[in-house]
């Protein structure tokens, strides 16, 4: 078999010398690559050859793949594998290394060695340690033991794999509330937390452990401090913890500083740290699902609706789906549709958003314009709503709504598009509506 090698490096290097393309005629050939150097899945160059229980050798990561579509079998001999072990075959890849480096001058690179991935015989070992020591209350060992563990995971995606479906996620809830009071072991926390962000799902007693008071009221310590990298850690651990039982979320907000922590991290805008705003947008959306409204006016008291306002004046898609998202349940309450009448930015923003960004932030946006029109008692005959009715027509929302219900939408959205176009048809002759394609750049996150 034969696979044309360019040499790159050597094309590069002339360009910069200035060398002529007829000067490169002699780098332009073809080199053979040894069959049994192939991978007999993908024909390519082998770069961690690996063999079966079959006896079968081929790329570690095309075989990986063969077997994560729901394979058994080999794919050359068609036999059932008897085991799903992979053995590296040191000596193919050093012959591999060895015709690489002698093929050098064509502009072939020598594969790097490759790390063996971690087994899952390495990961319950650790596990194992890892809960003998924390029971001992032994800090240095349980950070020597998360050090490991983070580099496990550093070096690839298949070691975290593992280490999530042998229960390492468990293991560390344990060690995190073991030390959840210890003020000592703070950097150990620390270190937990950044390698707890890709150890989900981890079971019920791994949540059990992570969702307790103790543990909360230590992920809620790492919110309010100052460091940037912890509490990003701190709240997107919270999230995938809130998104798993409600009871976690009931427990969260019993924990005082919880609110105020997470609408601090949102008031400091997603310039400074897009990722943590993102999951505390999730987490605040998570706790004010189905909560009363005495929850709900607590994070409108702190400021938030004005804060999502002027977060969706230039957010991005998936930023703007969470900032209405949590918008939507804040318009549940009185206070907050209170807040949102006040706010100049509201309907524009409302209208603007609605088929610019995704059928999920449609949705959101037609369920806060009705909220606001209908104010739940179905009449929509308050002055408050009157006014912010008004405004709507004047920004275009008529027309929007017509587009929306031509190009379809769920049958719920679909039921409060009809009734906000006949309310519309009531008002609709008092004023000129002008066209909703107005240009809202001018509004400044300042200027309200």
């Amino acid at each position: 078999m034969i696979l044309s090698w360019r040499r790159r490096r050597a094309s590069k290097y002339a360009n910069r010398k200035g060398f002529s393309g007829e000067n490169l005629g002699m780098g332009m050939e073809e080199i053979v690559i040894p069959s049994h150097f192939r991978c007999p899945i993908t024909l390519d160059l082998m770069k961690d050859p690996v063999t079966l229980s079959t006896g079968m050798t081929y790329d570690r990561s095309s075989i990986d793949a063969w077997i994560e579509k729901g394979h058994n079998t080999c794919p050359v001999t068609n036999q059932v594998l008897a085991t799903f072990d992979q053995i590296p075959n040191h000596a193919l890849r050093k012959m591999i290394q060895g015709w690489c480096v002698q093929n050098r001058s064509h502009g072939v690179e020598r594969i790097p060695t490759p790390r063996i991935p971690v087994s899952a015989y390495e990961v319950t070992r650790v596990y194992q340690r890892m809960m003998a020591v924390t029971q001992r209350g032994d800090y240095n060992k349980c950070l020597e033991l998360v050090a490991k563990i983070r580099a496990w995971g550093k070096d690839s995606e298949r070691n975290k794999k593992c280490m999530v479906e042998n229960r390492m996620g468990c293991c560390l809830s344990a060690t995190f509330e073991f030390f959840a009071e210890n003020e000592a072991a703070t950097l150990l926390k620390e270190e937990i937390l950044s390698v707890m962000t890709w150890m989900f799902p981890m079971g019920e007693e791994g949540q059990s452990r992570l969702g307790s008071a103790k543990s909360l009221r230590c992920l809620v310590w790492f919110l309010e401090g100052k460091d940037l990298s912890s509490r990003q850690n701190a709240v997107l651990v919270l999230r995938k913890l809130l998104s798993l039982d409600q009871k976690h979320v009931d427990g969260i907000v019993q924990i005082e500083g919880a609110i105020e922590a997470l609408v601090k991290i949102i008031r400091e805008g997603p310039s400074i740290c897009p990722t943590a705003t993102k999951a505390s947008l999730s987490c605040v959306f998570y706790m004010i699902s189905g909560a009363s409204d005495e929850i709900k006016s607590r994070f409108v008291e702190l400021g938030l609706v004005s804060l999502l306002l002027e977060i969706l004046v230039d957010a991005e898609k998936s930023l703007c789906e969470r900032a209405l998202g949590v918008l939507e349940g804040l318009c549940d309450c009185k206070q907050g549709r209170a807040k949102a009448y006040e706010n100049s930015l509201t309907m524009p923003l409302l209208v603007k958003k609605m088929l610019r960004v995704s059928a999920l932030a449609n949705e959101f946006s037609v369920s806060i314009i009705w909220k606001l029109c209908k104010n739940q008692n179905g009449d929509g005959d308050d002055e408050e709503e009157i006014r912010i009715l008004m405004e709507a027509l004047q920004v275009g929302a008529f027309q929007k709504l017509l587009v929306l219900l031509q190009v379809g939408c769920g049958d719920e959205i679909k039921d409060k598009v009809t009734e906000l176009l006949k309310l519309f048809n009531l008002h609709i002759s008092k004023l000129d509506c002008v066209d909703s394609s107005m240009d809202f750049k001018y509004l400044k996150k300042g200027q309200f």
